[in-house]
């Protein structure tokens, strides 16, 4: 009797395990915090010169429709992907009419290939160039949302609708810190269409490429939506003060800003007795500046006191300057690790940037602030550990220095002086 009643309560226990084991999870129980989605807009250029036939034998819409579709079958799930035209609709020759010719083709959102492709093979090269309206679009279609923003601009000329400038339109979109990436490739460009869409690419932080072929078009508008679904890091978007005081507190991280030419702009960082500052700032020529330019980055104590700096120069070849510092805070002789006892660094941003009078000066130039905070050097051979980076420290060790080798060289003299009339 005792067997079966043991017998019976193992065959209970063990269907009690199978039925929870079997049962659904809830929703979000153990999976871990869902990533926002990025978000690609594939902006085409279906304007007439499209249908030129001088890539790999066929026309110029026929190997983007190609490219277009081999890269929909690759396109990562977690991607969020749309399609805009620009110049697809208006035949007609009425500039107003065909300068607003831009339009949205495919929704921003979860992929469905078959509706995608039908909707790229209707395509066929119609009308003008507006690849400024069409950024302010695409920007407007990729509102929303945590995840990285990237539109891929394809287009075989430059824009058609001016004095909309699309350099200007990307800078103003760059400026409104939505880190939002415009990548450009121009299909078989002249020198004023690289140039146009070299400086919408520099603009937003993106790249540049020149198309030849169909293969090289595929390739690359796959591997920028394959790198949107793999971002490195997402800057923060912050504004510098105009003095120390009112300036924002940065953690450690990535940050981007824009700053007026020859402006100074001022950030905030607190540390810890034991703590390493470590801040790096690159400043881009996003347009055309005059030669000879600098950074600098400079920490201080709020009182005004300099502790450190970094400055560097460029004189024309180079789109980005950019400079760093070192700031150690000696260890507290108490073990009490209380963040009250933090020092509070200012961190100076400027900037010698000029520009032609012809060159639209708003908005200001981009600005990456990395800010770090690391354990202090423990050993007495890093000259950071020394506080040589304060500056005076190096100026007094050079003095000593000097003098000592003064009096060697003196005594030496006096010596063989000496030794000469001996003799």
């Amino acid at each position: 009797m005792i067997t079966r009643k043991r017998l019976a309560a193992g065959v209970c226990g063990l269907l009690a395990a199978m039925t929870l084991a079997l049962a659904p999870t809830p929703a979000g129980a153990d999976e871990p915090d869902a990533k926002p989605s990025p978000k690609v807009e594939l902006t085409l250029d279906v304007s007439g010169s499209m249908r030129a036939r001088d890539i790999d034998g066929q026309s110029r819409m026929a190997a983007a429709k190609q490219a277009f579709n081999e890269v929909l079958d690759a396109v990562p799930d977690e991607v969020q992907l749309g399609i805009r035209t620009l110049g697809a609709n208006y035949r007609g020759e009425d500039r107003k009419v065909g300068c607003k010719d831009t339009r949205q083709l495919y929704p921003v959102g979860p992929l469905n290939r078959t509706e995608a492709k039908t909707a790229v093979a209707t395509l066929s090269p119609t009308g003008w160039t507006p690849i400024g309206p069409a950024l302010l679009g695409a920007a407007d279609d990729l509102k929303g949302g945590d995840g990285s923003r990237r539109i891929v601009l394809i287009t075989d000329g430059e824009d058609t609708c001016a004095p909309l400038d699309p350099c200007q339109v990307a800078r103003d979109i760059a400026a409104k810190g939505i880190h939002l990436t415009v990548d450009t490739l121009g299909l078989l460009p002249d020198a004023k269409t690289r140039n146009q869409l070299s400086c919408i690419a520099e603009a937003t932080g993106g790249t540049y490429t020149s198309v030849q072929h169909t293969k090289e078009l595929r390739d690359r508008v796959h591997q920028l939506v394959d790198r949107a679904a793999r971002p490195v890091v997402t800057p923060v978007a912050t504004e510098g003060a105009q003095q120390c005081a009112g300036a924002p507190k940065l953690k450690p991280g990535l940050y981007t800003d824009r700053e007026k030419f020859a402006e100074h702009r001022w950030y905030r960082v607190d540390v810890r007795p034991g703590q390493e500052l470590r801040a790096s700032v690159s400043i881009g020529a996003d347009r055309a500046v005059n030669n000879d330019y600098g950074v600098l980055l400079r920490a201080s104590t709020v009182h005004g006191r300099e502790i450190v700096r970094g400055a560097e120069a460029g004189d024309g070849r180079t789109d980005v300057v950019s400079s760093g510092l070192r700031y150690p805070k000696a260890p507290s002789a108490s073990s009490d690790d209380d963040t009250s006892a933090a020092e509070t660094v200012c961190l100076q941003v400027s900037n010698s940037f000029s520009a032609p009078a012809s060159v639209k000066t708003d908005p200001g130039l981009p600005v990456e602030l990395t800010v770090d905070l690391v354990d202090g050097p423990d050993d007495a051979s890093d000259a950071a550990f020394f506080g040589l980076g304060h500056g005076w420290w190096l100026l007094v060790s050079l003095a000593l220095a000097g003098l000592i080798a003064g009096l060697l060289w003196g005594w030496i003299s006096r010596w063989r002086v000496t030794v000469w009339r001996t003799r």
